[in-house]
């Protein structure tokens, strides 16, 4: 099958991001699958091919139909996470899966006492790893499936559909992947990331998200002489910790939840630096929450300030949700849903605890919600991917292009 040899080849290239890098795209290495991509979509026929200098590539169907109809848009990300190796990928079909254990290799298995969602799956053909790296789905698999559905359309003329514009681009593991695309040369009035997880899923709510830096600098003095001068550095980065509440904490919450979440400490004597990430779906209480952790530091801060200790918070906003953006064209739904019905999908809509690049875009004038690409399990050895799955998201994209050449505002 064309979709799924796709997704195969895909997953041959190496793409991982690295959030060490100041470089865009992050790593070289992208750039070497945006080169095939790029070829690609040109021997599949698209036009207005382009590759850009930092790894974004646009490409457009052309509309077959001779009236008027919204331009929209389909996007993917091409890079792997960071958190597990994308190198020398081993894909392996496991056909008609039955509900039993899957032995991804040698002491490596797979099984849906731990991994449940497997048997939401029974009888269906799954794509799974040897347990070594990742597989990719998220989100080569979306990738396979626009660039099959746009094959299938040009080569479909009797379904009519307007000028569709697809885009790929990097970095969105390390959450850059929106920052350099451009929206203007994109010219959609509204777009899908197709970034999802299992069948039916459909996002259009995201949390809030800020970033924290609280740098302690305490007082260092030899420990056999310290009494009543030192102040340690990493005793009061303790302290600030337990100041935050510790039932709003990634492993407390779930659904519209919010929580701060330490991602980083490093700590001696004489400073003492924490790093933090700060959700929230509510925009109010996301507000408050960046208060409060600035309100800690400063507490601290003057409560150890005689003695010669200093605390300092810098907050960045990150993304917003897009719901905000969303919610005033609702029929960017709508349609999404209308789509899934017509091709037998059951419609999965619920809040993403994370963010996507259609949280940023929607913020930046392309409301841009996201739908499922079929992948289980990201970011690790687990992964697998139903090509039922693949090929209902397909269906769907197709669907919605369909819907759309007949859409009026």
């Amino acid at each position: 099958m064309e979709l799924i040899e796709r997704f195969l080849n895909y997953t041959k290239f190496d793409t991982q991001s690295s959030e060490e890098s100041e470089s865009v795209p992050s790593t070289p290495k992208q750039l070497i699958f945006a080169r095939y991509l790029k070829e690609e979509l040109e021997r599949e026929g698209l036009e207005d091919v382009e590759l850009d200098e930092k790894g974004y590539i646009y490409a457009t169907l052309p509309a077959n139909i001779k009236g008027e109809a919204p331009v929209i848009g389909f996007i993917s990300h091409y890079d792997t996470s960071p958190d597990c190796s994308g190198a020398n990928i081993k894909p392996r079909i496991v056909k008609q899966y039955d509900g039993s254990d899957i032995v991804l290799s040698e002491g490596i298995v797979s099984s849906p006492k731990r991994f449940p969602e497997l048997l939401q799956h029974v009888g269906e053909d799954l794509i799974v790893t040897d347990g070594t790296t990742l597989l990719g789905a998220d989100d080569k698999a979306g990738i396979a499936e626009i660039v099959q559905a746009m094959v299938w359309l040009k080569e479909h003329k009797e379904v009519k559909h307007g000028k569709i514009r697809v885009a790929f681009n990097p970095d969105e593991e390390i959450g850059m992947g929106a920052h350099h695309f451009d929206v203007e040369k994109f010219g959609c009035e509204w777009g899908y990331t197709m970034d999802g997880g299992d069948v039916g899923e459909l996002e259009f709510e995201n949390f809030n998200a800020a970033s924290a830096k609280i740098t302690i600098k305490g007082v260092s003095v030899h420990p056999g002489y310290a009494k009543g001068k030192m102040v340690n550095a990493s005793l009061l980065a303790a302290e600030f910790i337990g100041m935050l509440p510790a039932d709003e904490r990634p492993e407390t919450t779930e659904g519209y939840q919010g929580f701060f979440h330490l991602t980083g400490l490093q700590s001696q004597t004489e400073q003492a630096r924490l790093s933090y990430i700060i959700r929230d779906h509510d925009r109010e209480k996301f507000e408050a929450r960046k208060r409060l952790i600035q309100q800690k530091a400063e507490r601290l801060n003057e409560k150890y300030a005689a003695k010669g200790c200093s605390m300092t918070c810098e907050v960045k906003d990150q993304y917003y949700n897009m719901k905000e953006k969303i919610d005033p064209r609702m029929h960017v739904i709508d349609l999404v849903l209308r789509a899934m019905q017509d091709c037998g999908v059951a419609p999965k809509v619920k809040p993403i605890r994370g963010g996507t690049d259609g949280a940023q875009l929607s913020f930046r004038g392309l409301p841009c919600p996201n739908i499922f690409a079929g992948g289980i399990n990201f970011h690790g050895p687990f992964e697998f991917v139903s090509i039922q799955s693949m090929e209902k998201a397909m269906q769907v994209i197709i669907k919605i292009c369909e819907l759309t050449a007949g859409y009026n505002d």
